[in-house]
């Protein structure tokens, strides 16, 4: 009987490693990663391997990235020649699988081992390029007051510094800060234009909470990082790195434990005269049903003494593009409407409202 159990096991882990390569690598362009799963999909003693993630992760994700991780460490192997960001001249990638194969049986130990203990952890700053919209209409909806926001997993706390950055929308829309180190492109898609902020909102308060946080004066922790952005994307790289940089000036406070246990207090001490808004992206689908309603009943519960905006940039099961929602919640009441559609990565937005 556990024979069976393991089979089905396997076989469901091997339908989010189908699903990761037509969904996610072919949407967001990784032939190679695409490659990969497909081929990993149908493997067992692969997928053996990759079952050691812990079930609240994305387990094509955590796989890929510490296969990356171990080669990005300096580790010297055939596979290395196919990845764009480890050479100059990559190799087609029809022998790929093999060479794949065997790094993945010589290194299974310290692969097991990051599997099942690590977490994705993308901190994808292009997300703040639709994300800026709606912390805009925050802001006015909250009469212009600074803003004290709170970021529901954070890891390394970058998406906290939105503000920082500047934002270029198809050719002809900019906004946010044109000096900055980290300029973001998104295009435009549909009739509509998204409300950009001609001067950005004042963030008077920032404060991250996650489980693990990243710490970026970790060099391992920024490997991990960067281990998670798939080889083809240098341009992501960079991204990562210059947010980094700000990041390390800036000091953002993190907070470690747990978002549900940590927010009661932390809200009941935002100064009134600020617009409490808490966000996350891409953080919900890590939590169990009964998490997630317990986050709406907390909000509910804090705004019979303020009004609280939450802005939930996620991706569901029964929607093929992430959407972005703003939540209100007053006198004991939420209220939900869905604003856009937005790529995972954050590089196209398309505004609905």
């Amino acid at each position: 009987m556990p024979h069976s159990h393991l089979e089905s096991g396997l076989d469901s882990i091997g339908h989010q490693f189908q699903l990761f390569a037509q969904r996610e690598s072919e949407a967001n362009f990784s032939p190679l990663y695409s490659f990969l799963a497909r081929n990993i999909a149908t493997d067992p003693a692969m997928l053996a391997l990759a079952s050691r993630a812990r079930p609240d992760q994305p387990v094509a994700n955590i796989f890929l990235a510490a296969v990356h991780y171990l080669l990005l460490g300096g580790i010297q192997h055939p596979l290395a020649k196919f990845y764009p960001d480890l050479t100059s001249s990559p190799m087609i990638l029809r022998g790929v699988y093999p060479a794949f194969r065997s790094f993945c049986q010589q290194y299974e130990e310290q692969l097991s081992e990051i599997i099942s203990t690590q977490r994705v952890q993308t901190n994808e700053v292009c997300r703040c390029a639709c994300l800026l919209p709606v912390f805009e209409i925050v802001s006015q909806l909250g009469r212009k007051r600074p803003l004290a926001i709170i970021e529901i997993g954070t890891s390394a706390g970058l998406n906290l510094l939105w503000d920082q950055y500047g934002y270029r929308y198809g050719n002809a829309l900019y906004s946010g800060v044109r000096t900055s180190a980290v300029q973001l492109d998104c295009k435009l898609r549909g009739q509509k234009v998204p409300p950009l902020p001609v001067e950005l909102p004042e963030v008077t308060l920032r404060v991250g909470l996650d489980l693990h946080p990243l710490n970026i004066t970790n060099p391992d922790a920024v490997l991990w990082l960067r281990a998670l952005i798939w080889p083809e994307h240098k341009e992501r790289v960079t991204r990562l790195q210059n947010a980094l940089e700000i990041a390390r000036q800036q000091r953002p406070l993190v907070m470690a434990g747990d978002a549900l246990k940590l927010l009661p207090g932390i809200m009941a001490n935002i100064p009134a005269d600020t617009t409490l808004c808490v966000f996350h992206s891409f953080t919900t689908n890590q939590m169990s049903e009964t998490a997630r309603n317990e986050l709406s009943n907390i909000l509910v519960t804090a705004s019979h003494t303020r009004e609280i905006f939450r802005i939930a940039y996620e991706a569901t099961a029964d929607s093929i593009d992430p959407t972005i929602d703003l939540y209100l919640y007053l006198k004991g009441l939420e209220n939900r409407q869905t604003l856009a559609h937005a790529a995972p990565h954050g590089n196209w937005l398309e505004w609905l409202a």
